[in-house]
């Protein structure tokens, strides 16, 4: 079984190396290094920044990539925090820290379970562990490896408590924009506010009906950032935008979801005033120098419960996990989805309770991670093959 010790010690080590989006040269360098430190048949850093490690299979069998992502989102104010968000401290048995669950624990059990294939006989196929860059903002480095490597079959490694998953929703973010008349304040019947139109627009949003689907549940818009062309309050603005977060299902996109809400919006329009829905694009850099275009769509991912993919990775890890994983789906959207969109399949498992991401509470069980480990080593000896027989 993987070294629990070593594996907890290098999950330290990367909770202490800070990794921001566009900032993660410092840790692909750490984690490249423990790949060839272990004895991986091959380590690589592509064009756009991810890690690559492979090893090798002795056939032709399906190849499986194990892929977790190398960026976090910011910790905040240090003080909020019970423990250092950067310490890695262990504090009984838990391991603390700013992606301690996302994502640095499921990667460092993926390092360490599949490095087990090094200490006996090996698959067929060959087995990739992988890390991609900006996975937070949009999955710059997810876009680019889904251009280069086509392995059959994806392990997503996203916290998700050892359990097994089969997709999730998608994300695609929108703006609303209304452009109107600015004014003094004081002076109402000359300007033209654009916040009475996205007012308007808010209360249509509440009672609109979204699709639901059986796997991923119902696609729901939720309105997060408001903000005006003014910093003083006593300026009727002239524009204003409105942000939304929009979580898909199968069929959706950011051009689909657009032409719903374009004609929504239009009828909220006041004399002197013209509004339009947006799909916003940015510039990306990595930090190996990598440049993309791209608007914030993570496409929604879905698998039936009775895929062969599915069954086989519950099989695999009934063992190891002493009984079988539930299946379900995740609340958020992954990497997955590129991967799925460019042909590959692609399940979910992982270690970390997922309910922690994102928050001060930030922190892994070092028994968790320990399963984890163990189950992504029976994963890579054992998923591939079955679900080539099945």
């Amino acid at each position: 079984m993987p070294s629990t010790d070593a594996c907890v010690e290098f999950l330290q080590r990367l909770i202490r190396t800070r990794s921001m989006p566009g900032e993660e040269g410092e840790i692909a360098e750490l984690m490249a290094a423990e790949l060839r430190q272990l004895g991986y048949d091959d380590v690589s850093i592509d064009a756009a920044g991810n890690v690559i490690g492979l090893i090798r299979g002795e056939g032709d069998g399906p190849s499986v990539m194990f892929n977790t992502h190398l960026d976090h989102v910011d910790a905040g104010d240090p003080s909020d925090w019970p423990h250092d968000p950067f310490g890695g401290e262990i504090h009984d048995g838990v391991v603390w820290g700013r992606g301690a669950v996302d994502i640095k624990g499921p990667l460092a059990a993926q390092v360490y379970g599949v490095a087990e294939l090094l200490e006996g006989p090996r698959p067929a196929g060959d087995v990739y562990v992988t890390a991609v860059v900006q996975e937070e903002v949009g999955g710059l480095g997810a876009r680019h490896m889904a251009e280069t490597l086509h392995p059959d079959l994806v392990l997503v490694g996203e916290p998700c408590r050892n359990e097994v998953r089969r997709g999730h929703r998608g994300r695609v973010e929108l703006q609303a924009r209304v452009r109107g008349r600015m004014a003094h304040a004081s002076m109402t019947d000359i300007g033209r506010n654009p916040l009475t139109v996205l007012g308007r627009f808010l209360g249509e949003l509440d009672g609109m009906d979204h699709p639901h689907d059986p796997n991923l549940g119902t696609a729901t818009i939720a309105p997060t950032l408001i903000r005006t062309d003014q910093t003083s309050a006593n300026v009727i603005p002239g524009e204003a935008w409105l942000t939304l977060d929009c979580r898909t299902v199968a069929g959706q996109s950011a051009s689909t979801i657009r032409d719903v809400l374009r004609p929504i919006l239009k009828t909220c329009e006041i004399e002197g005033t013209t509004a339009e829905i947006l799909i916003p694009e940015d510039d990306r850099v990595s930090y190996a120098g990598l440049e993309m275009t791209y608007g914030a769509e993570h496409p929604a991912l879905s698998l039936p419960a009775d895929h062969a993919a599915v069954q086989a990775a519950v099989e695999v890890l009934t063992e190891p996990l002493g009984d079988a994983p539930p299946v379900d789906v995740w609340d958020f959207a992954t990497d997955g989805g590129h991967f799925a969109e460019a042909g590959m399949t692609v399940v979910g498992f992982g270690p970390g309770d997922d309910r922690l991401a994102h928050t001060v509470n930030e922190h892994i069980h070092i028994v968790e991670l320990e399963r984890g480990a163990w189950g992504n080593a029976a994963l890579a000896r054992g998923w591939a093959e079955r679900y080539a027989a099945a």
